[in-house]
């Protein structure tokens, strides 16, 4: 639909009294400026039946010559507002006609039904925005929306070109579906997969290996492509850690110029993560990063976000959908309606079907779908964890083991997703047994990565949920001690505690410098509460060796002895076992007709495969990279 079109349906429906100066075509969104906002807002049925018409998102905003001076508009809010919003910040974009509001309380800036809002809008003409304020401090946050006002007229001339594209893209019909394996089949790292029609060209994830700095082996086959970074129209994103994320600024610094799709919390999770991976990169190797600072920053002021279940036209010809996958926060399935009715397919990006603390379990009903692509980290026959309650009891035991030897005990995490499970965990375990009065420190991103989860309770089970919005929330229990003035030295060399410590699988960051410090004492205790992949140290570890190489700060290599107590916990991974992807399948809503695996070990990825060809009796591969499948 062009936007003459567009424009002629909107006069169908809108009053001649709302006097409509322009229609805009902005990203996604169709965006209609009116002289007289508050003619259009005293009928409530004007919106729903405009976005009926279009079934496009529409937003409404007030012709720039009818706002209210900022000054005015200021203080007409903070009149309008109940106090007991506890507004953080109030600013202004005038290049978008809309006003940021920042409160702990959103909800009281909304009011009920939307009437707070309404309020704002008809009074001051601006569009307000209403963002939620983290109950804890995020630097991450509080970075991301001021570069995002900064950017503005950037990011509203890209968005105006975005949509012109989308609109006037013409009625092209594709009459065939390709996908490329570009990385993570048969592999666990470097997620990406291209997705092209005769008309669109689309990577779903462009991730790095986290375990190698390696250029083979740690970044897709982008060279595989056959066609140039430029070309492509789309990037989405399923979630942020980096194994899926983590090469996407590569695209901006050699000519990409297109939108990246994504959740709201992905978007700050990906760039927290991106900014420290670039800090690793240049610590721990001899090579220089792929990309700097200044590629995600275009990269985030071309990042549009939207929520689970909204239905998008991400090119003229492709519908895109996000669906929990109840990995980490704000991890999403992505569908993908092609042409009408040609094919609809879903990549599963990384799913927990099964009990976490932190989330909803993974999405099963889709309105159609003929391929899936699936995760199969778990794939194997042996890969079947014992159930939440033996698991958490213990971790717990073993803990308490730990503690009452006068030990310390180390648990590596990732900064994103487990950390935070364990400190669900371990905050309740404390709640309901009173010898448990250690310290639970917590060190490198951890504590930015929760902040980020309290300005997204919406994402959360509805517990945790209801808990960080009665002020009560886990993630600031008096057992969590944040890292910032004690070194790490002296908790090493201190009373008994826990030690929550990023990277998960010794990769580098301040696991491994704890490792370093604790590994000497067989008082303490090192345990794996997540994935280890082939490569790593964790790995290696885990399999028992007793010495293992590490990098001095001379940067010569020294032999580490392993004296401290090794166990590995099974049962908090973010990841489905081979049970819960089973029980997946089998209830899947409608059920495909092909299914391929990858983001697994080749024998996980061959064994599933093989193992729903024969149970399930579905079509089921499992690709290596390189591969190019025709799906139509």
């Amino acid at each position: 639909m062009n936007i003459e079109e567009i424009e002629r349906r909107i006069k169908e429906v809108l009053p001649p009294n709302c006097t409509l100066s322009k229609v805009e075509a902005e990203g996604l969104d169709v965006v209609l400026y009116l002289k007289d906002i508050n003619a259009f807002y005293s009928n409530d049925q004007l919106i729903k039946r405009i976005a009926g018409s279009l079934r496009k998102r529409v937003l409404i905003r007030s012709d720039p010559s009818m706002l209210m001076p900022a000054e005015t508009a200021l203080s007409v809010i903070k009149e309008t507002v109940p106090l007991e919003a506890s507004i953080n910040e109030v600013r202004f974009n005038p290049e978008f006609c809309e006003v940021n509001i920042e409160a702990l309380k959103p909800g009281l800036v909304i009011g009920k039904g939307g009437s707070t809002l309404k309020q704002i809008i008809t009074k001051t003409n601006w569009a307000p925005i209403v963002l939620r304020t983290p109950t804890m401090a995020s630097s991450t946050i509080k970075g991301i929306r001021s570069s995002l006002l900064k950017e503005a007229g950037a990011r509203k001339k890209f968005l105006l070109g975005l949509g012109k594209r989308i609109c006037n893209g013409g009625n092209a019909k594709s009459d065939w579906v390709k996908v490329t394996a570009l990385g993570g089949f048969q592999e666990v790292g470097r997620s990406c997969t291209l997705l092209q029609t005769p008309n669109s060209k689309v990577l779903v994830d462009c991730g790095i290996n986290p375990e190698t700095f390696e250029g083979t082996k740690a970044y897709p086959y982008l060279n595989a492509m056959g066609i140039e970074v430029s070309e492509l129209d789309a990037v989405i994103v399923t979630h942020a850690h980096l194994d899926h994320s983590g090469f996407v600024p590569y695209l901006f610094a050699y000519g990409f110029d297109g939108p990246v799709y994504c959740t709201p919390p992905t978007r700050d999770l990906m760039v927290l993560l991106q900014m420290d991976y670039i800090g690793i990169v240049s610590k721990n190797s001899n090579v220089a990063p792929p990309y700097g600072i200044k590629d995600i920053q275009k990269q985030l002021a071309h990042t549009i976000t939207f929520d689970y279940g909204e239905v998008m036209d991400i090119t003229p010809e492709l519908k895109l959908t996000f669906y929990n996958a109840g990995h980490i926060l704000g991890s999403a399935m992505v569908h993908l309606h092609i042409g009408e009715g040609l094919h609809n397919l879903v990549f599963s990006g990384d799913i927990k079907y099964g009990f976490t603390r932190l989330f909803d379990q993974a999405n099963t009903v889709f309105p159609r779908m003929e391929t899936l692509f699936i995760e199969s980290t778990y794939g194997g026959k042996s890969d079947i964890t014992p159930n939440r309650y033996d698991t958490e009891k213990r971790l717990t035991q073993f803990v308490m083991d730990t503690i009452n030897r006068k030990g310390k005990v180390l648990i590596p995490v990732f900064s994103v997703g487990r950390s935070q499970e364990m400190m669900l965990v371990l905050e309740e375990f404390a709640q309901k047994n009173q010898n448990f009065n250690v310290p639970v420190y917590l060190d490198g991103m951890i504590l930015e990565a929760s902040a980020i989860h309290t300005a997204y309770p919406e994402y959360l089970r509805h517990n945790i949920q209801r808990r960080i919005l009665s002020n009560d929330s886990p993630f600031e229990s008096r057992i969590f001690e944040p890292i910032r003035q004690q070194k790490r030295e002296d908790i090493a060399n201190g009373e008994p505690c826990v030690i929550l410590a990023p990277s998960g699988m010794l990769a580098g960051g301040p696991s491994v410098e704890y490792l370093r410090l604790l590994a000497d004492n067989p008082l303490n205790s090192m345990l794996f509460v997540g994935y280890q992949s082939a490569l790593s140290l964790g790995r290696k570890i885990q399999r028992g060796a007793k010495e293992v190489p590490l990098v001095g700060e001379d940067g010569r290599s020294q032999l580490l002895n392993i004296k401290m107590s090794i166990e590995t916990v099974e049962g908090f991974s973010g990841h489905s076992d081979r049970h819960q992807l089973m029980t997946f399948i089998k209830s899947l809503k409608p059920t495909p007709h092909r299914i391929f695996t990858g983001h697994g070990d080749e024998s996980k990825c061959d064994d599933f495969a093989r193992s729903m060809e024969r149970i399930l009796h579905v079509d089921a591969r499992s690709p290596m990279n390189l591969d190019a499948i025709r799906l139509r």
